[in-house]
């Protein structure tokens, strides 16, 4: 079995206790407006050019079967185009880029394969308490892949997370939960209409998700994207406070600012940014969210 994969990053610090290697599957079913990894969505390779990284070699061109990359001149120098229409993302013009103005994103990978990378750092995550990390894009989506990684990843002792938004059927939460041992669940909003304008999917089979998750004894970090004039608002500060305060197996809350460091992609993708203008979250304001969430845990308790 090959899964779809776009990244591996070691020695990651914030994606579970300890020291870990973080693997992130490509394909997300949810469409968040304010997404970082827009290179996750799509489940199949994607192309990413970075014009400021681009020397004008030409090399791309060389190597394109598809005619994909056409260089002209003007009184600016030269200028390179992507023809997207007709590329099936064979990735030889990344291959031949030399400045990584290309890069090709996505490969399919064996869980053999992503263990032997994951094992390199074993010993850091046996004095850190740290282990594997699956993310994305969605590792729900390519479920029976990722049941394989985690069963063989906890056959070689590995301590297992999985970052996910929950949106899957009922059947896949159950197989997989019993190779994970923290769930870091996102919530994105608490409301279900307001979940469906900004994510494009309803809250409410979320929601269900985690609260069956919660019944088979998971243990459970919250993560709670916080944007600017989308879901920053008291109520949904409430509604996170609600669920946090009822679940059984619930390890920590977790407020993850809005930061813009992901706006490049965009443009390198060649998609719209539904978020240009919007500034990244300050301290401050995070903190006020981290302490009015806590001080609603507290009361519902």
């Amino acid at each position: 079995m090959q899964g779809n994969i776009f990244d591996i990053q070691r020695f990651c610090v914030h994606d579970g206790p300890g020291i870990r290697t973080t693997v992130f599957f490509k394909g997300c079913p949810l469409r968040c407006l304010w997404c970082h990894n827009p290179e996750s969505q799509k489940a199949t390779p994607s192309i990413a050019f970075y014009r400021s990284k681009c020397i004008g070699c030409g090399a791309c061109a060389a190597v394109c079967e598809r005619n994909g990359h056409v260089f002209t001149e003007n009184e600016e120098g030269v200028l390179h185009l992507l023809k997207r229409d007709g590329c099936v993302t064979c990735g030889s013009c990344a291959a031949a880029c030399p400045t990584g103005a290309i890069e090709a994103l996505g490969r399919r990978v064996s869980a053999d394969e992503i263990l032997s990378e994951v094992l390199r750092d074993k010993l850091f995550y046996k004095n850190s308490g740290g282990g594997l990390t699956v993310s994305g894009g969605e590792p729900l989506m390519q479920w029976q892949f990722l049941t394989e990684l985690l069963s063989k990843a906890k056959g070689e002792g590995l301590n297992t997370c999985i970052e996910t938004c929950g949106y899957a059927q009922k059947d896949v939460i159950r197989a997989v939960a019993p190779y994970v041992d923290t769930f870091l669940f996102d919530i994105k909003e608490t409301d279900d209409e307001r979940h469906k304008a900004l994510m494009g999917v309803p809250f409410t089979p979320i929601k269900e998700n985690l609260m069956l998750l919660d019944s088979m004894g998971a243990k459970i970090v919250l993560r709670c994207p916080i944007i600017p004039e989308k879901n920053l608002r008291d109520a949904h500060l409430e509604g996170i406070a609600e669920i946090a305060a009822g679940l059984k197996g619930l390890v920590a809350v977790e407020v993850m600012a809005y930061h813009t460091l992901g706006s490049s992609k965009y443009e390198a993708l060649d998609m719209p940014d539904a978020m240009v203008g919007t500034a990244a979250m300050d301290d401050n304001e995070k903190k006020r969210c981290e302490d009015r969430i806590k001080e609603l845990i507290d009361q519902k308790r």
